[in-house]
């Protein structure tokens, strides 16, 4: 498509989506409020859709505010653009809009990982099913390290299970980055054991199951996996990957004003 036509087409999408905002400013129905970003329910030339907006930070200079704002949404999209590639199963994204700092992307219809593995704990989950699930969620994130891409929020909020086929969906790509070494991605296994563990123990052995599947779809699982073991360091990598996600935006603010 031509870079003019592009272009039409994202002044028209961007006035569309003005005209739908009502007047609190949202742009549909509020799924969910964030510390960095809202996320609506809305609709994409007919078709249900997803709208996250990454909103302003007032404590921050706007100029700025406006940079990171729109450097965070830019590398949100290139990494589930990436993740795509990968083979990873994500939402289509629609459209990226820098003048309302928004994501437009496919509405994922289904349960999250969440409320399958909840009910499971008060129901029980057939064997087969709970194996299905940990075998996919190694799988995908297998794929998405050999790659070079870390999630960086690897709970089971942000995987879906997709009405009609059963696949795994990964959402929220909004801490993700690229990165090659062992730590990062040990760090992303550890955000995910950690939240099975204070929310789904009673689900048993998931996380084994995980890290099972993900050593057949990792071929660099060894060096990931030893830094899992090694807690010293993951905390250090903990630590600095907060550092970088959170803090630096502070340490730039005060850099600018001197």
């Amino acid at each position: 498509v031509p870079a003019c036509h592009l272009q039409v087409i994202s002044v028209v999408y961007t006035y569309h989506i003005m005209q739908t905002v009502d007047g609190d400013g949202n742009f549909g129905v509020l799924l969910k409020q964030g510390a960095e970003a809202r996320v609506f329910i809305s609709d994409f030339l007919g078709r249900k859709s997803i709208v996250k907006e990454r909103f302003s930070k007032k404590y921050r200079h706007p100029t700025l505010d406006s940079k990171l704002t729109l450097k965070r949404l830019n590398a949100e999209a290139r990494c589930m653009a990436k993740a795509r590639k990968l083979g990873v199963l994500t939402p289509t994204l629609y459209f990226v809009d820098p003048l309302l700092h928004t994501l437009t992307f496919e509405y994922i219809e289904g349960p999250a990982v969440k409320e399958v593995l909840l009910e499971s704990g008060s129901h029980g989950l057939i064997e087969e099913k709970l194996n299905d699930i940990a075998t996919q969620i190694g799988n995908e994130i297998g794929k998405l390290h050999d790659g070079g891409l870390i999630h960086g929020d690897l709970t089971t909020s942000n995987m879906i299970i997709q009405k009609g086929t059963d696949k795994l969906v990964l959402i929220d790509f909004g801490l993700s980055f690229t990165s090659t070494l062992p730590e990062d991605k040990a760090v992303d296994l550890y955000v995910l054991e950690k939240a099975l563990l204070s929310m789904h123990s009673s689900c048993g052995n998931v996380m084994d199951r995980i890290l099972s599947a993900y050593r057949k779809s990792s071929k660099q699982w060894s060096a990931t996996l030893n830094k899992l073991a090694q807690g010293a360091l993951l905390l250090r990598s903990v630590f600095k990957f907060c550092l970088q996600n959170y803090l630096v935006y502070n340490v730039i603010f005060l850099i600018i004003l001197q």
